[in-house]
């Protein structure tokens, strides 16, 4: 954090994705009033964004549920900004027809070892051979035959069909069965050292933009679109539409309760070490 003339520089990282490119759009480009804050946006995958966490690098970064558990000491997250998958989310794909029991000795290529996906995975299949592939490359690892599946997160979920890829398990439909729940991927976290003021003028304007892309939508896509890929329009539409909704707004009870639940059963099954202390921003 640096002052210049009493304005606070918030270093912000989020995934080069549509449906964050999409709710930080307003920040990005200064549609709304940001008062004495100054957002300088950062664009890298979630992993790597969960590794800067470690460090506590940035001010405010999107950061895996998962990848919170190691850094709650120091981030609190925001109530706003998160992508739950609502019966829905990360894939295991493979070029021919499985079942999920048959991922068992299988290699996996998965978007790091930090990733709300990789936890989830490990809660549905335990322990797995895993190869960390960038997350834009996994469904070309898996045609090549270099692993035997992927775990997909991001426009793969909406792409891999047109490669010819057959569907193994959607993570987000095998944790609804298990909780009734979402299942809660990635959220914004704010790092505590900011102080209780600063941290509740971020969640604000976060909450803000998110709002500000949601009435402006066309506008807001029309940003977002650079960051999809293989998405036309319509895709991409409905890929933001699966991440940027009510849940986004506003986590709500459930929303907190499947947070919660995830890093629970992270701790019950070994797969974390400790309890987590999850902390929210209240604005």
């Amino acid at each position: 954090m640096t002052e210049t003339n009493m304005r606070t520089t918030i270093h912000v990282g989020h995934s080069p994705d549509p449906d964050d490119a999409f709710m930080f759009y307003a920040l990005a480009k200064d549609k709304i009033d940001t008062g004495d804050l100054d957002f300088h946006h950062t664009l890298q995958d979630i992993e790597t964004l969960n590794r800067r966490a470690l460090q506590g690098e940035l001010e405010l970064t999107a950061i895996s549920v998962h990848g919170y558990a190691y850094v709650s000491n120091h981030y609190a997250l925001l109530p706003c900004g998160a992508s739950m998958g609502d019966q829905y989310g990360p894939m295991v794909v493979s070029t021919s027809p499985c079942s999920i029991e048959d991922l068992s000795g299988k290699k996996i290529a998965i978007p790091g070892t930090m990733t709300s996906a990789f936890l989830t995975l490990r809660l549905a299949i335990g322990e797995f051979e895993y190869e960390v592939v960038p997350f834009d490359e996994i469904i070309e690892a898996v045609e090549s035959g270099r692993v035997d599946a992927g775990l997909i997160i991001h426009e793969g979920q909406l792409t891999y069909g047109d490669r010819g890829l057959h569907l193994v398990v959607d993570l987000g439909k095998w944790w609804f069965a298990e909780t009734e729940l979402p299942l809660p991927l990635g959220v914004n976290a704010v790092r505590k050292d900011l102080g209780e003021q600063r941290n509740k003028a971020v969640c604000r304007l976060m909450k803000e933009s998110i709002q500000f892309s949601l009435d402006h939508r066309e506008e807001a896509l029309e940003y977002a679109l650079q960051y999809g890929r293989d998405l036309d329009r319509g895709r991409a539409d409905q890929f933001v539409g699966m991440y940027v909704n009510d849940w986004t707004l506003d986590l709500g009870d459930r929303g907190r309760r499947a947070i919660e639940l995830l890093l629970q059963k992270g701790v019950e099954s070994g797969l974390l070490d400790t309890p987590v202390d999850i902390e929210f921003i209240e604005y």
